[in-house]
């Protein structure tokens, strides 16, 4: 699934999230994984059990990331979970990482449309 809540407004986005972790939590038997891509960090943690952060060199992967938060999650506990907060906050300094590289090379940083 490749942005497939992008475009949705907030309480949209929010209630296909929950239907979406409800319809794997409930199917236990037949679990299917679901390779989902969103620039989300939020949302990445809410839905995944590992996340993938890819650096800015094309195909390059920065981390890789498990989500070791208990299921089902409840999305308005997670924002006072200790453990998200710190995932949050290292997935995030993750993304930036290419970013402050460069800049720390005296690089010029590369912008949307230019290979991000």
């Amino acid at each position: 699934m490749d942005e497939p809540f992008g475009a949705l407004d907030a309480i949209t986005r929010a209630k296909l999230q929950d239907l979406l972790l409800q319809l794997w939590q409930q199917n236990t038997a037949e679990r299917k994984t679901v390779f989902f891509v969103t620039h989300d960090v939020e949302e990445a943690i809410l839905l995944a059990s590992r996340v993938v952060v890819m650096g800015l060199n094309p195909g390059s992967v920065r981390g890789v990331f498990n989500v070791d938060i208990p299921r089902p999650r409840q999305r308005h506990e997670l924002y006072s979970n200790p453990a998200f907060l710190a995932l949050r906050d290292r997935l995030i300094l993750e993304l930036h990482a290419d970013v402050l590289d460069e800049l720390d090379e005296g690089r010029t940083v590369r912008t949307a449309g230019e290979g991000i």
